[in-house]
């Protein structure tokens, strides 16, 4: 199983912004801290606030920061809400009408009960896990990641 780039990125946004509670990050930081694209960012942030994880502010001294205490934030809901389909195969996709292509074995396949499980298995761990548990007691992140406060 693969995350996709927005559930990395929406990661790497959320660890950033934990390990500056104290400032308003804005999209350039963040975005020059990682060396990736602002605009990927910009839709990524929006993802986040939209799920209530990251309030954003405008103007001048406008940012990013964290909704809710890194706590109550958990890893398995960051990738719920960034991840667009968790079909492993073909046969877990609805099929919009009689015609759609379909497997030939579906009726006798175990296989999808067993992706199924798997799928199951990787976000219970995932749900084990928040993003304070990334962050806490990580000095070595503390340094890449933290900001001057100027602003």
């Amino acid at each position: 199983m693969r995350l996709n780039l927005q559930s990395d990125y929406a990661l790497r946004l959320l660890m950033q912004l934990a390990m500056n509670p104290d400032v308003l990050c804005t999209i350039s930081e963040i975005a020059c801290s990682y060396g990736i694209s602002k605009n990927h960012l910009m839709k990524v942030a929006n993802t986040l606030s939209r799920a209530g994880m990251v309030a954003s502010s405008r103007g001048r001294k406008g940012g990013l920061a964290l909704r809710r205490d890194a706590s109550t934030i958990r890893i398995g809901d960051v990738v719920r809400a960034t991840e667009g389909d968790f079909a492993l195969v073909e046969c877990f996709r609805e099929q919009k009408n009689s015609d759609a292509q379909g497997c030939l074995i579906v009726p006798a396949c175990k296989l999808k009960g067993v992706l199924g499980e798997a799928a199951q298995a990787f976000m219970a761990v995932l749900d084990n896990y928040t993003l304070e548990d990334l962050v806490k007691r990580n000095p070595r992140l503390r340094g890449l990641l933290t900001l001057e406060i100027s602003k």
